[in-house]
């Protein structure tokens, strides 16, 4: 009987080795994520408004420039959050609906924080990966040009070319990757610097493989952790960037609307009593950060490999 028990045991250690063993590292990182409770929520908290900024405007009522003058001015007021009268969020200071224009909001902030991020990861990424691979006088002058970059006042700038060249999601997007990527630069160089001494380099070099080859094949998906990581952090940097720009006026145009600007309206209507202008946009920014911080910290702490 011992030796049966001895034999199952056996195959038991046996079947939980092959299966430590043949776990990836990113099946692994997902199966840390997922024990992180407060990311995990965070996530479907990003979901849900992912999913309402998208979908939101279908069961809007009204269309984001429908202006209802019997709830302007003075009789604004009365454009209080009703399911009876379409008005989920209620209406605005000029009588639009508050409900069709933070979708709308949501949707341009989370595109801005998202077009900045895939601007800083992409470019970011390939120019610190190839300084520093190549090394030597380009590594020097590819990293100086980003420090000159990154000396240069960038809110300056970015205002000054809304200013120049006219308010609009074009030039802020423009605007925001001109500069996003420096930070992901100096991050991806310095990773670069390590994986360039590992032996599967080393291997690639004695083979003969181009050395952008290496910098695509071998390099960058080994950068892909602190890079993900990285980019969940900075979406919400991105939000607040653009916030800040239409909080100030300088944002997206009118009809077009983001949640810096409804956030300046709704506070603008403060001192008349009318709230919810402020509450429901802010809302949606607040938890938006806080999710993207959380994700970003879960996933931190699931890619570090001193955790493995």
């Amino acid at each position: 009987m011992f030796p049966e028990k001895a034999v199952v045991d056996g195959l038991a250690d046996a079947a939980h080795l092959a299966e430590v063993q043949g776990r990836s590292l990113w099946k692994d990182a997902r199966i840390r994520f997922f024990r992180n409770k407060a990311a995990v929520a965070s996530l479907v908290v990003l979901i849900a408004i992912g999913i309402f900024a998208v979908f939101g405007g279908l069961i809007a009522q009204y269309e984001r420039d429908f202006i209802d003058f019997s709830l302007m001015g003075a009789n604004q007021t009365k454009g209080t959050p009703s399911f009876a009268t379409g008005h989920y969020f209620g209406t605005d200071s000029s009588g639009r609906d508050l409900f069709a224009r933070t979708v709308q909001g949501t949707r341009i902030s989370l595109l801005v924080g998202l077009v900045g991020a895939g601007v800083a990861v992409v470019v970011g990424t390939l120019y610190g990966a190839i300084a520093g691979y190549f090394g030597g006088r380009i590594d020097g002058i590819m990293m100086r040009t980003v420090d000159i970059l990154m000396s240069i006042p960038f809110m300056f700038v970015l205002i000054l070319m809304l200013v120049i060249f006219g308010r609009s999601i074009l030039m802020l997007f423009i605007g925001i990757g001109l500069i996003s990527w420096l930070d992901m630069a100096r991050i991806a160089r310095g990773q670069t610097l390590t994986i360039k001494n590992k032996e599967f380099v080393e291997a690639a070099v004695a083979t003969g493989v181009s050395p952008m080859k290496i910098i695509l094949r071998h390099v960058v998906p080994n950068l892909l952790g602190i890079v993900i990581v990285y980019a969940t952090l900075l979406i919400p940097g991105m939000i607040i960037t653009e916030s800040f720009i239409s909080f100030i006026g300088l944002g997206v145009s009118e009809p077009n609307t983001s949640l810096g600007a409804l956030i300046s309206a709704g506070a603008g209507q403060m001192q008349y009593g009318v709230i919810w202008q402020l509450l429901f946009p802010l809302f949606f920014f607040i938890i938006t950060l806080f999710a993207f911080f959380f994700v970003g910290d879960g996933l931190r702490d699931a890619l570090d490999p001193k955790d493995r």
